[in-house]
């Protein structure tokens, strides 16, 4: 007996997984419609679904128990109520959740569920639904039913990213490539133990300042300004988030075809500028990174995901990554924080 019938007492319709993803350089750029350069990881969420014969929605995790009610359980009903606020032909769902993305740690959980959700529901139903179009439903599932007012990347990874490769995604066009990562190089996540909650975060106030430094510069977003001194005409802190998004784009179009040494630097500065100019870091996060960037067998590290806790990205020498990962583990908990790696 599969845990969808220990559950739900009949067998499962459909299934569908989709991955986390961790962004490694262009951090809060695409909801100003810019550019990003994130990889989804080995981790993922898988879906399995089938018609509810008492005609109503029910949502499990096989990690956290029923929970139609449930905080994760938002995201997942949130996507069904998009689809047949679309007109698309869908029955009432029992859906079986089975994640090793972690939550809280700048990996994109959600993302992963949502897009699961919705290639699960495709699937059940022969939806006539493209990859882009899952990643734009999941990303307005996240923002009406979830509260957090968020960019599509992460939903675009989860949606067309490949293993390996780093996505390389205009936010405006939607226009992208895969890329691979540098030469001789390897990624290493380590979670900082911090855990953060974006709707309870100052992430939506992040995205307001955002727009209203993009009104005061009579811009669409902040993707249209390219010229720092522009900068001068505003108050603080709008003069720093606007300077963060420009340099930030800068740094994602620079990485194209960098070597790993290049690329470190450019993750160095990416995490410089997310401390200061968007102070979206907290001193946890800054001494993980530390740690990692002080590292010979480190080319760069920076914090990942929107801040205020998660995770942090290193970019290592290849075959380097369970030693990095146990020594600035080590280190971190000797200054009193408990870490975990999770790439």
């Amino acid at each position: 007996m599969t845990r969808f019938e220990q559950f739900f007492g009949y067998p499962p319709e459909a299934c569908a997984e989709a991955h986390g993803r961790v962004n490694l350089l262009g951090e809060h750029t695409d909801y100003n419609e810019g550019f990003v350069l994130p990889t989804i990881i080995p981790q993922a969420t898988r879906v399995w679904v089938a018609v509810n014969p008492q005609g109503v929605d029910r949502v499990v995790s096989a990690q956290l128990g029923a929970g139609d009610r449930a905080d994760f359980a938002r995201y997942a009903l949130g996507c069904l109520a998009l689809l047949r606020a679309a007109s698309y032909p869908l029955e009432a769902m029992s859906i079986l959740i089975d994640s090793d993305v972690p939550i809280g740690a700048g990996l994109s959980s959600s993302a992963a569920l949502e897009v699961a959700v919705l290639r699960a529901a495709r699937s059940r139903f022969a939806l006539d639904i493209d990859d882009v179009q899952i990643a734009r439903l999941g990303q307005q599932a996240e923002i009406e039913y979830a509260g957090v007012h968020c960019g599509i990347m992460d939903q675009m990874a989860a949606s067309v990213g490949v293993l390996g490769h780093m996505l390389l995604l205009d936010t405006r066009s939607l226009a992208r490539s895969l890329i691979p990562l540098p030469q001789g190089a390897d990624l290493c996540v380590l979670d900082s133990g911090i855990p953060r909650s974006l709707a309870t975060s100052a992430f939506n106030q992040r995205r307001s300042e955002c727009e209203q430094a993009a009104r005061a510069l009579g811009e669409r977003s902040l993707r249209d300004v390219d010229d720092l001194e522009q900068i001068a005409r505003l108050p603080p802190p709008l003069d720093r988030r606007v300077r963060h998004v420009v340099t930030e784009n800068r740094r994602v179009l620079a990485a194209v075809n960098q070597s790993a040494s290049g690329f470190g630097r450019l993750m160095n500065a990416s995490h410089a500028s997310l401390r200061d100019d968007f102070a979206v870091s907290v001193p946890a996060l800054d001494l993980l990174v530390d740690f990692l960037q002080r590292d010979p067998r480190v080319f760069g590290a920076r914090l990942t995901g929107a801040g205020f806790g998660g995770a942090c990205v290193a970019l290592v020498h290849s075959g380097t990554q369970s030693e990095v990962a146990r020594d600035i583990l080590a280190a971190y908990g000797a200054n009193g924080h408990p870490g975990a790696r999770r790439v």
